[in-house]
């Protein structure tokens, strides 16, 4: 970035999973790679830690990974012979309801449907089916910057369901409600409001993953992302430097090419005084959305639920009705609490006993807040777990609760508790962070943007990080979505 810097020298701000893929790839093509990490452990939104007591293994962002998984990238890459292995739970998810019953997202689109009501048995599975079966080509498409598909027929198909509201799909397409709820609660994943544009395709996406892929955990915890990212880097000649946080780009070492996995606020931060003034008007405009509030907690036996598919569930999701989960989704959007929320909750230590002592286990829940709210949400998280799980605070053996004020001094990325890295509305999923042919090259020469406030967005799969260094090499990025995966597996 300075005139007499070396082309063939790197340096990535955050080490975070699409900072260490950025790293990865740059390093891949022999640029000399130092990555620079504000906080003392790697990983940012995979990191995993001793949150309630010692022995007791909590992950302090992202627990479940159906797009890490999924990911094109890192499929070239040699995670497994470094220490990365996927724990897939009996059944991704289970949805309770009040009453006892309980609607299941399988593996299987059959055994799906199977708890599904008679009358949407059918429907579930003929809108399913074609998107597990091209799997493949949906995630090397869905999951990339704005081109022109290589699957088109299938993307086409995809659309024609995706680009509406979830709760409008979901009324259209079953005529139960436990339908409804199931797919109302995995297009909550989203941070957006469930009655508006596109929402239907984050739901569309994710319960196809958990059909193609599954919806697994890392064992030990999602740390092991990131440490064998970190492997595969300095395996490379990469080197990763901990507790150094970047003010100004003053701070940064000599380099050709430097990469931000940042978000619009953290970019501004540290480079805004050497920006143009439109480019920088553009990144302040960036919206960022809801938050959440979280909790983890150490747990002396597994939680009893009344459910029994439940346990058999890696994910679950606690909401209820259709309509429950809709407005719950919405509250955080009009700055309001939900004395009711929505809570997703994930239990590893049902299928991976490593991440506590023998006999011991350990959850992990939150739910939507309005951006920056510091309220505690703990009585109303532990109030919704208890409702379908009586008995479930009389095995809590500590808990840490995290608000959006101590999850974004954590972590910065997470600005007001965003976990996406900025609104995924109608604009911001297709242009972020903001309207641009390259949305990771930046008006400095040599300055790149790659953390998940780029396409394709928030979610565990380093890919925002692989087409900003592939930017940052220089290649087109209408080249780049034409990359074969496979091959170049």
């Amino acid at each position: 970035m300075t005139a007499h810097a070396d082309p063939r020298e790197a340096v990535v701000v955050g080490a975070g999973p699409n900072g260490l893929s950025a790293a990865v790839e740059l390093a891949r093509h022999g640029v000399r790679v130092t990555v620079l990490e504000g906080h003392a452990q790697i990983g940012g939104g995979t990191r995993s830690a001793a949150l309630t007591l010692p022995g007791f293994r909590h992950d302090v962002c992202s627990a479940v990974h159906p797009m890490a998984v999924s990911s094109p990238f890192f499929r070239t890459l040699p995670l497994d012979a470094h220490g990365l292995e996927w724990v897939h739970p009996d059944a991704p998810l289970a949805h309770p309801f009040e009453d006892g019953t309980v609607a299941m997202l399988e593996r299987s689109t059959a055994a799906t449907a199977d708890t599904l009501a008679r009358e949407d048995a059918q429907a579930y599975r003929t809108l399913m089916d074609p998107l597990v079966a091209h799997w493949g080509a949906l995630v090397e498409d869905g999951l990339a910057p704005l081109h022109v598909p290589r699957h088109p027929i299938v993307m086409a198909r995809f659309a024609r369901h995706a680009l509406q509201s979830a709760r409008g799909l979901a009324h259209r397409r079953f005529r139960d409600d436990r339908a409804r709820a199931l797919f109302a609660g995995i297009a909550a994943h989203t941070l957006e409001p469930l009655d508006r544009l596109p929402t239907a395709a984050f739901g569309l996406m994710l319960a196809a993953a958990g059909h193609a892929v599954g919806w697994p955990f890392a064992r030990g915890g999602s740390q092991r992302i990131a440490d064998a990212l970190a492997a595969v880097l300095v395996g490379h000649g990469g080197r990763i430097v901990t507790s150094t946080p970047v003010r100004s780009l003053a701070d940064l070492p000599p380099a050709g090419l430097t990469l931000l996995d940042l978000t619009p606020r953290q970019v501004l931060a540290i480079a805004g005084d050497r920006l143009p003034a439109r480019y920088h008007r553009s990144l302040s405009r960036y919206r960022y959305g809801p938050g959440v509030c979280k909790v983890d907690w150490a747990l002396k036996e597994p939680i009893p639920w009344r459910a029994a598919g439940c346990s058999r569930a890696g994910t679950v999701h606690l909401g209820g009705p259709s309509e429950a989960i809709v407005r719950s989704a919405r509250f955080p959007w009009d700055g309001r609490l939900d004395a009711r929320p929505f809570v997703i909750l994930a239990q590893p230590t049902r299928f991976d006993s490593t991440r506590a002592p023998a006999g011991r286990h350990i959850a992990w829940a939150y739910c939507h807040v309005p951006h920056g709210s510091a309220f505690d949400m703990r009585e109303a998280i532990e109030a919704q777990v208890e409702r379908f799980a009586p008995g479930f605070r009389e095995i809590v053996l500590h808990r840490c609760v995290r608000t959006t004020v101590l999850m974004e001094r954590d972590n910065p990325n997470l600005v007001g508790g965003d976990i996406n890295g900025g609104s995924q509305d109608w604009r911001q999923l297709f242009f972020r962070p903001r309207p641009a042919i390259n949305p990771y090259a930046t008006p400095i020469p040599g300055l790149y943007l790659c953390s998940a406030s780029t396409p394709p967005g928030g979610s565990v799969h380093g890919l925002c990080g692989y087409y900003g260094a592939r930017a940052a090499l220089g290649g087109s990025m209408a080249l780049q979505a034409e990359l074969s995966w496979r091959a170049a597996a």
